[in-house]
């Protein structure tokens, strides 16, 4: 028998004397538990992750549904209203930055703004009986009625799932597994102190 034959016989030897001891299996049970928690984990953090930006994508729908009405409500309103040109002009300057900021941390302040600045112009719109009929503006208050009630779920929704990625990240021994894979804290997106309120319709004529 050769040396290297000698070795491994040897080497076979040991292993099967090892797994013949009780410590041996208490120590592998251990590492496959430790092992099957980390991937639980693991592929927990990475759903809600994926849930989160699934959520993320269904607000930022309803977002561009409103960001894209605008333009046609500034048009209307400028028909009845041109004098009102400093509150026309400021509300296509803030939907151009809200639509210009990149996720929720970024748009939160924009659109929060935006959302002020169209609650201020239904209430100029208030003193124009002729723009309050105009077809057109009434279905342009319908439909953004419409978007706020999806906008408020939606973001009820992407705030419940971020609570729940950022307390599983925070718990511990969790947060070790959070740490090694090089997961994130998610930002929420809050209604901003101008926005707890939604955008007011008054539908009578």
């Amino acid at each position: 028998m050769t040396g290297a034959a000698r070795w491994d016989a040897a080497a076979a030897a040991e292993g099967r004397h090892l797994l013949q001891h009780p410590a041996a299996w208490l120590m592998i049970a251990v590492a496959a538990v430790i092992v099957g928690w980390v991937i639980a984990v693991y592929n927990r953090l990475v759903s809600l992750r994926v849930r989160a930006r699934n959520a993320w994508a269904d607000v930022d729908v309803q977002l561009k549904r409103r960001y894209d009405l605008i333009p046609n409500l500034v048009a209307v309103v400028q028909g009845y209203a041109s004098h009102e040109k400093a509150l026309l002009e400021d509300v296509a300057r803030l939907r151009s930055e809200a639509l210009a900021a990149e996720g929720a941390a970024r748009r939160e302040g924009p659109d929060a703004a935006l959302t002020g600045a169209i609650r201020s112009l239904f209430a100029v719109a208030e003193a124009y009986p002729e723009l309050r009929a105009d077809t057109a503006f009434r279905r342009l208050q319908e439909q953004l009625a419409d978007i706020e009630d999806n906008l408020q779920y939606a973001r009820r929704y992407y705030n419940a799932v971020v609570r729940d990625m950022n307390t599983a990240m925070e718990v511990f021994p969790q947060n070790l597994v959070a740490l090694i894979f090089g997961f994130r804290r998610l930002p929420y997106f809050q209604a901003g102190d101008r926005e707890r309120e939604a955008v007011q319709v008054q539908m009578d004529g």
